[in-house]
């Protein structure tokens, strides 16, 4: 395998995380789950995050985050937040980085997902979560769409199929 890392974007519920793990088990790269770090480093969850200091102080945590990790580190799989590349900066760090797989979710299966999450700090306060989840794919899609070296719709089969996918797709 010819990457350095391997990131994994796409909205919340695609399942970075699981297939993040899983790839990393293949590949004996370092699994990296970039909210978990920000959580460390802050001492603060996600939604806590958000809830105290709002968006935008988030995303400005997490670019600093990026910009570290994709610097320092090789042989990483790296689970990206779903709103990763809503920062442009961070869009050409993960871009000139490592290989970047888009995990393309449908609404109705993220929805299906994350309708009883209690730590998505974007649709904890809607009072209809399948909208705001409809409007935010729609929002973002395009964006993972144009800056991944691969996408695959991970609505309808297992984890460890999608692994194997991506590390087809990088073989070759």
């Amino acid at each position: 395998m010819a990457v350095k890392n391997i990131s994994l974007i796409g909205f919340m519920g695609s399942g970075k995380t699981t297939i993040g793990k899983i790839l990393a088990e293949r590949t004996g790269f370092l699994f990296v789950d970039i909210d978990r770090i920000i959580e460390y480093v802050s001492g603060k969850k996600i939604s806590n995050l958000f809830k105290d200091h709002g968006e935008s102080y988030f995303r400005n945590l997490e670019k600093k985050t990026v910009e570290k990790l994709y610097i320092k580190n090789t042989n990483c799989v790296f689970s990206c937040g779903g709103g990763v590349f809503e920062i442009s900066k961070n869009i050409e760090f993960i871009r000139k980085n490592s290989f970047v797989v888009f995990l393309n979710i449908d609404a109705e299966t993220a929805y299906k997902r994350l309708q009883y999450s209690e730590d998505r700090p974007l649709l904890n306060d809607e009072t209809n979560i399948k909208s705001k989840i409809e409007y935010l794919i729609n929002k973002r899609n395009k964006i993972y769409m144009d800056n991944s070296d691969a996408h695959l719709n991970v609505s309808n089969k297992e984890p460890e199929y999608f692994a194997n996918e991506i590390l087809k797709i990088i073989d070759n």
